[in-house]
């Protein structure tokens, strides 16, 4: 062994050491200071949190405050399709790509690639939109990854 490698476990070795006299004495400070407080009617103090208690509000802005302004990506999709790249390459203009969703079944409304909700294609000024008709509840989310 190295002189640096013995020094450095003579040093962990006095650190335990003072660790272990320490803890010693606080052990034996709170044996003598035990018949003492009990002799003067002198309650401990509760140095440990509850943990049946509520919890304290906090001070600051709610937990969900901090998040509101995190984006994400919402997807709304229409259908799926396996292709092979020999077709996908004969795609041109005008041509119909059959997807696996059926006419007039809910979309799905993704966030962040998990589903969320479903809902039916609105057109508003020009615009497309979906009309949420079944927002999926987190059970049914949990459920949804263990099939």
């Amino acid at each position: 062994m190295s002189n640096e490698e013995e020094q450095g476990l003579d040093d962990w070795a006095a650190a335990l050491a003072e660790q272990q006299t320490a803890e010693a004495a606080v052990m034996e400070a709170a044996a003598a200071a035990a018949p003492a407080a009990s002799a003067q009617n002198v309650a401990p103090a509760d140095i440990f949190r509850r943990f049946d208690a509520q919890p304290e509000k906090p001070s600051g802005p709610s937990s969900i405050d901090m998040i509101m302004d995190i984006p994400v990506t919402m997807t709304v999709e229409l259908g799926r399709t396996k292709i092979a790249i020999r077709s996908l390459l004969q795609l041109a203009q005008g041509s119909v790509v059959e997807l696996d969703g059926l006419a007039g079944e809910p979309m799905d409304v993704l966030v962040n690639g998990t589903l969320i909700a479903q809902g039916e294609v609105v057109v508003v000024n020009d615009k497309f939109g979906i009309r949420l008709t079944d927002i999926i509840t987190p059970a049914e989310r949990i459920r949804r990854l263990h099939k």
